[in-house]
């Protein structure tokens, strides 16, 4: 598979497990995949997700995208390292691409909103 292929599929399998350490401790847990290209792989958090703070001790995790395909499926895994990104015009995609987040009060705006970018291999 190359980035391209890895690109895709994350894309059209947005259900996706992202793996953190807690103090030494692993943690997984499913996400709703925001989008990748050819800059990164992206996913739109809050900071009130303790997930977040566990990235911003550690930085480096594992994502896993699955596809059920009958009896079996594909898994596409990838680790490498995710930062903070604080960049208004990924903020307004957020908004745009989630719109359920401003039924939580989130603008473009608030420091909650938190882009992630995952350069991943």
């Amino acid at each position: 598979m190359n980035i391209s292929d890895c690109i895709k599929f994350s894309n059209e399998n947005p259900i996706c497990y992202l793996a953190t350490n807690d103090n030494g401790q692993p943690r997984v847990r499913a996400l709703g995949f925001w989008f990748a290209d050819e800059t990164g792989f992206y996913f739109q958090t809050s900071t009130i997700k303790e997930f977040t703070n566990q990235l911003k001790a550690n930085p480096k995790t594992e994502v896993c995208f699955y596809k059920h395909e009958g009896m079996i499926g594909t898994m596409l895994r990838i680790s490498g390292e995710v930062e903070f990104v604080n960049d208004i015009k990924l903020k307004g995609k957020a908004l745009i691409d989630r719109p359920f987040l401003k039924s939580f009060g989130i603008t473009i705006d608030s420091p909650s909103l938190r882009p992630l970018q995952g350069k991943f291999s």
